[in-house]
């Protein structure tokens, strides 16, 4: 392979690198942490397209902004190499086989929920997320608490969370404003562990210094601002206009939407504020199939923040308006995946020729400490909410001035519930195996619980 053979704005041949983010679409399971993993092993380790020290500085970039991280450093990197249409194609390949199964994992779970296979198979993997769901909350904790203050503000965040529903965008907003506001005086606060070893290794196959970079500029930046703005927005657009603003579609729409921009953090961070709403607010679909939800999307490829399309298929299916229910629920579930992971071309497309005036911006950088810090707290509030869903049939709420606490009943605790999540425990953090594996066992004792007389 040469540069000759390819484009003039290629690194390397576009059919190439299309062969390359495909078959990194089929591995990408895992969670943001295995799909870097893989990109990391093909692009640096394997292929050399790339250099140890570009990878991590695009992966920093990334973890600045709102969305799945892991896609977004696709979308960089294949940026980087050819340009916006292999940015383009990156992010698509990423996301496309992950939609294609969970459309089809959530068509089997409404047509067929109530059999005895489904049941017991969601009776294993509900427990397992538990499981994951807690290490999530080790491994951000781990790496994102490393000075007291910032400990202090993940309990803070947890709190006010769990005890007195406070909305999630207030606390990251709050977090924020209060990492600004102790960096400036608290140099230690932002001296994070950071992703790892920079040092680049062997020199890779195309040199660092000829990547492609389009030069910044307003004209550039307010036409990809515009264009985005607009594929963002115009099919919620449409569907106000053929269905009226009341419908399920235009509720989904806008909601993912908003909850595009603030999911900082990665989808676990974000996940107990879609939950929330989905469930308590609009009536989507019920607590204990939101668990259901996130099971079926630990077990697809891509991103985890999928498991949006899940609430949006069972949600439409439930409320179709004028439609076939089927109909209804496909078009919700490609409308919310729509609206999900646009922004991350827009983020990317528009910010990346500026990543190293942002990366050298202490202030943001402050402000993005405290954010992390306030994502453990809510992490662990997911935890506690799926734990309660999972492992009790019933909860009821406390109330008592500001405090706002669901509590579960314990006369209701599920004994098979229980034994399953603590195989999953132990079989993470015991005998350190992957989520795929973990599931798969857990599906297991999951169908077998359902021999069991009750």
């Amino acid at each position: 392979m040469t540069l000759e053979t390819a484009r003039p704005r290629d690194v390397i041949p576009l059919r190439e690198a299309t062969r390359a983010w495909f078959a990194i679409s089929l591995q990408t399971f895992g969670g943001p942490a295995g799909q870097i993993a893989v990109m990391q092993h093909k692009l640096v380790d394997e292929k050399r397209w790339i250099g140890q020290q570009r990878f991590l500085h695009a992966l920093n970039y990334c973890m600045l902004l709102p969305g799945p991280e892991a896609q977004q450093l696709a979308i960089y990197v294949g940026w980087l190499l050819n340009g916006t249409l292999g940015g383009f194609i990156a992010g698509v390949l990423f996301v496309l086989p992950g939609v294609v199964a969970l459309l089809a994992l959530s068509a089997l779970y409404v047509g067929a929920g109530s059999t005895a296979l489904v049941t017991g198979l969601f009776a294993g993997l509900a427990p397992a997320v538990i499981a994951i769901v807690v290490q999530a909350v080790q491994r951000v904790g781990k790496r994102a608490l490393h000075h007291p203050i910032l400990v202090a503000m993940a309990v803070a965040s947890f709190i006010a969370l769990t005890v007195f529903k406070v909305p999630f965008p207030i606390v990251i907003v709050v977090a924020g404003l209060l990492g600004w506001l102790v960096g400036t005086r608290v140099p230690a606060f932002t001296r994070s562990k950071g992703h790892g070893s920079t040092d680049d290794g062997p020199e890779p196959l195309i040199s660092d210094d000829v990547l492609h970079q389009d030069a910044p500029s307003t004209v550039r930046g307010l036409k990809v601002l515009v264009l985005g703005l607009l594929l963002w927005f115009a099919p919620v657009t449409l569907a106000a206009i053929v269905f009226s603003r009341d419908s399920v579609f235009v509720d989904q729409g806008l909601f993912f939407s908003g909850a595009a921009v603030v999911t900082f953090g990665g989808a676990y961070a974000v996940l107990a504020y879609v939950a929330h709403q989905a469930v308590n607010v609009f009536g989507w679909l019920k607590a204990g199939e939101m668990v259901r939800g996130l099971a079926l999307a630990e077990t697809t490829p891509g991103p985890l923040i999928m498991v949006v399309q899940f609430v949006a298929f069972v949600g439409a299916y439930r409320n179709p308006g004028s439609l076939d229910p089927w109909v209804a629920a496909v078009l919700a579930s490609l409308l919310v995946t729509w609206v999900t992971f646009v922004p991350c071309f827009l983020f990317i497309f528009l910010g990346a020729p500026y990543v190293e005036r942002l990366r050298n911006n202490h202030h943001l950088t402050a402000a993005l400490t405290g954010i992390t810090a306030a994502v453990v707290g809510v992490i662990a509030n997911l935890a506690l909410f799926f734990t309660l869903h999972t492992l009790f049939d019933r909860s009821r709420t406390l109330t008592w001035g500001p405090v706002d606490l669901d509590l579960p009943v314990l006369t209701s605790w599920d004994p098979v519930a229980f034994a399953i999540t603590a195989v999953a425990i132990a079989l993470v953090f015991w005998r350190k195996w992957s989520t795929m594996r973990t599931l798969g066992v857990c599906a297991v004792l999951g169908l077998a619980s359902t021999l069991i007389p009750r």
